[in-house]
């Protein structure tokens, strides 16, 4: 672990690879498991305000559950996540084949919404953990991965570079460019 500004940060994200695998996965990290995916505070009331604009995105089982549930819930942990249908996928999953994908960034790509998605789904593998003083960046190691750790060791990318943008949106470049030279001085060490 290391130290940048007010965060914690794994040196696994630094020296573990990933590129995710869809052809592999078929996004089971959004139908898998027993929560949907987290949210922070400021994005319920996004979620709230864009809800109408995301409809024609969203499969009528994810929006029934919003509707039902509510476009954010408060899991078992007292943290906001997403909804699930049937607890099981996010409500925001639509499939395309097989293949489960973000109902919200079809949306964004399509130019619908101008936000892309949650950003604990934008920055995994990565979670973040908020603590009174400092916030932790760890690495969250899924079985269901193991085809994006593959990928990306064949691809030498590592974690960090993968979820780049995600890192940026959550901490800002500043942040970023201080991971870099971290990372630098890891490779360079010997």
């Amino acid at each position: 672990m290391f130290q940048l500004g007010k965060t914690i940060v794994s040196e696994e994200i630094i020296n573990s690879d990933f590129v995710c695998n869809l052809q592999a996965c078929k996004g089971a990290c959004c139908v898998d498991g027993n929560a949907g995916a987290p949210l922070e505070e400021e994005e319920t009331k996004i979620l709230t305000d864009i809800f109408q604009d995301l409809r024609q995105y969203l499969r009528p089982a994810g929006i029934a559950a919003i509707e039902e549930q509510g476009p954010f819930v408060k899991g078992e942990d007292g943290e906001w996540e997403t909804p699930l249908v049937n607890e099981q996928e996010c409500a925001y999953v639509v499939f395309e084949g097989k293949t489960a994908k973000c109902g919200i960034e079809a949306a964004y790509n399509a130019g619908a919404i101008s936000w892309k998605k949650p950003v604990s789904c934008h920055l995994y593998p990565v979670r973040v953990q908020e603590y009174s003083s400092l916030t932790a960046v760890n690495y969250h190691q899924w079985h269901i991965c193991d085809p994006a750790c593959s990928l990306g060791a064949e691809l030498k990318v590592p974690i960090y570079k993968f979820v780049k943008e995600a890192l940026i949106r959550k901490f800002g470049p500043e942040w970023y460019a201080e991971l870099e030279e971290v990372a630098r001085e890891y490779q360079e060490s010997p």
